[in-house]
């Protein structure tokens, strides 16, 4: 098993779905027909420790997974498992094109202006595909930047920095 820290969160159980053991599962992938299908493998942390969730079943509503779990039957096997997060080894990702990347992988990157002032480093990214923020840890405190073509003007992942362009301001602003 690879270490819980180790590996990318793709989505977090919601609640249970029905009374046959299904869950509705919130997606935090792009890929969510291609991660959720009958056969896939999934880790998640409780107070019973790591534990691994194979499905046996899934289709997707309105969006979102419903998905059920080999040896989860009722709901009762299943209310448990609400809010837990579901992870998966980062070698289990789909390989992206080129200029393309994973959040997570943003998390840890160098931030700084396209006029060379440090910002800080990535602490976490917030919010979910097409909403996300950088929260940006640095001499101001935590600087919250939006995820946006036109303030982070370039993101190199393999030299694990982030150029911004921030909006008049910004910097200022969001300074806790």
């Amino acid at each position: 098993m690879a270490d819980w820290d180790q590996m990318v969160l793709v989505g977090r159980i919601a609640r249970p779905h029905g009374i046959r053991g299904q869950v509705i599962v919130t997606p935090e992938t792009d890929f969510v027909e291609e991660r959720f299908q009958a056969g896939k493998m999934f880790w998640t942390r409780s107070d019973r420790g790591e534990e691994a969730l194979t499905i046996s079943s899934a289709r997707v509503q309105n969006g979102r997974p419903v998905i059920g779990f080999e040896g989860f039957a009722t709901i009762e096997d299943v209310e448990r498992l609400a809010g837990r997060e579901l992870r998966v080894p980062e070698d289990s990702l789909q390989p992206l094109p080129d200029g393309a990347y994973y959040l997570h992988e943003l998390v840890g990157c160098a931030v700084e202006t396209t006029a060379g002032e440090q910002v800080g480093e990535v602490q976490r990214v917030e919010g979910g595909a097409g909403a996300s923020v950088l929260s940006v840890a640095g001499a101001r405190g935590e600087v919250l930047v939006p995820l946006a073509a036109d303030i982070c003007v370039e993101i190199d992942i393999a030299t694990r920095r982030i150029r911004i362009n921030p909006p008049e301001g910004l910097l200022e602003l969001n300074a806790k």
